[in-house]
């Protein structure tokens, strides 16, 4: 039973047990029976009265809780001049002002955070209490090239993605580095976050490749320059006095020896020039081709030396064009090291295959297979497996790949096939 029905009920016995007496004890006096009866219906008039007084407060309560429920937090009350519902009122209205300021100011960090993740160079993604992507950022979407609605609502292991794979098992709260297909590097962080009281998983991917190179060819760079000019000037003055003095030597021998000199000289200074092109490499000066013409051409190019050393050289390409926006000059000296790299790992009976697809070229190779000891390590500067190597050939092809913004890998497969994969996206861009 309400509190209104026991107090109504109360309220109505009182005053009509009243009544019977006020009846009984002045019925024979219809003056004073009058009066008392006044008197009783003023009295329950009153009590009404006070009921609704009592019952205001109540009402403002359940308003304001009916509002703050609703997440309204504009609904404040005027005063209503009883003191008591006054004070209740100012409570609730500065009650509401806090709650409101500090609903805008969470707002306002929320909208800020969202803004700033958006614009994050950091790839993020957020999982909810069973592991399921609830929520990735741009750069998320780019680094794992799959649809934001592919990723949200999905656990890493139904993605199917070797990185996300890789990363979902490192060790929780401790940052690594991660190094994939001898090029690509990332510093990772796979960590928790408390939210209403229970852990969720967030994983932070921060892409190193552009940076480590740009870092690493500056402090090479510098080193090859300074060699080579001083090589330069060293060897210009020495053959300039081997020249001067040739003439004046005594017998044959000796000018053959000084001529040997003067060659080795040169060929030094040779040496030289080419670490120090490695750094000079231009802009491209990019042309829109059809691919299918280039590859074509390389693979004429190195068809002879492949047929010296006994070793098959096919091109696939496919009936349609292929077109491209790239400096061809640089695309072709890329071609003609991977196939020239590609035919110095087979012996004679061996396939080299370049393969042209519409977002893809691969030049395979059965060769001898990258030591796994190298297999993270292919691109970096000056590494060469060759006796007489200069490692020089990769960090070119590294760095015009780079340039044209396309994505790249050089692998081998569980098959025993040797790959060289390079990729770009619909529009002909590299796959960043």
């Amino acid at each position: 039973m309400s509190f209104l029905t026991r107090y109504l009920l109360y309220l109505t016995g009182l005053h009509l047990t009243l009544a019977g007496l006020a009846y009984t004890a002045f019925k024979t006096e219809p003056v004073w029976l009058v009066g008392s009866e006044v008197v009783l219906l003023g009295s329950l008039l009153l009590g009404a009265d006070m009921y609704r007084t009592f019952q205001r407060p109540g009402q403002y309560i359940g308003s304001g809780i009916e509002a703050i429920r609703d997440k309204d937090f504009t609904i404040k009350f005027v005063p209503t001049g009883n003191r008591d519902v006054d004070e209740l009122i100012r409570v609730y209205n500065l009650m509401i002002d806090q709650l409101r300021q500090e609903r805008t100011h969470q707002a306002e960090q929320q909208s800020f955070l969202d803004k700033l993740i958006d614009a994050s160079p950091i790839a993020l993604l957020i999982f909810d209490y069973d592991g399921r992507i609830t929520s990735a950022n741009p750069k998320a979407v780019t680094l794992l090239r799959r649809p934001l609605d592919t990723l949200l609502n999905r656990l890493p292991d139904e993605i199917a993605h070797p990185l996300l794979s890789q990363f979902m098992g490192l060790p929780a709260e401790q940052p690594q580095l991660v190094q994939q297909t001898g090029i690509e590097r990332y510093r990772v962080l796979r960590a928790t976050f408390m939210d209403r009281g229970f852990a969720r998983q967030f994983l932070l991917i921060e892409e190193l490749t552009a940076e480590l190179i740009t870092t690493e060819k500056n402090a090479y760079g510098k080193v090859i320059r300074m060699m080579a000019h001083e090589v330069n000037n060293s060897i210009g003055a020495v053959n300039s006095i081997m020249q001067t003095l040739t003439p004046e030597l005594p017998d044959a021998d000796s000018q053959r020896a000084m001529h040997v000199a003067i060659d080795r000289n040169d060929r030094l200074n040779g040496f030289m020039r080419r670490f120090a092109d490695v750094v000079r490499i231009p802009p491209p000066v990019r042309t829109r081709v059809d691919l299918r013409d280039v590859v074509q051409q390389v693979g004429q190019l190195m068809g002879p030396p492949a047929l010296k050393q006994g070793v098959s050289i096919t091109v696939a390409v496919p009936d349609n064009p292929v077109c491209l926006s790239v400096d061809v000059g640089q695309l072709e000296q890329v071609l003609v090291n991977i196939v020239k790299n590609a035919l110095e790992a087979c012996e004679a009976g061996r396939q080299v295959q370049i393969r042209l697809e519409a977002r893809r070229l691969q030049v395979l190779n059965n060769g001898h297979p990258i030591p796994t000891e190298l297999a993270n390590r292919l691109f970096d500067p000056f590494l060469s497996t060759k006796a007489t190597g200069q490692g020089i050939g990769l960090m070119v092809v590294r760095d015009i790949l780079l340039n044209h913004g396309f994505t790249f890998s050089l692998k081998t497969q569980p098959d025993g096939w040797t790959v060289f994969r390079i990729e770009w996206d619909q529009l002909g861009n590299g796959m960043v």
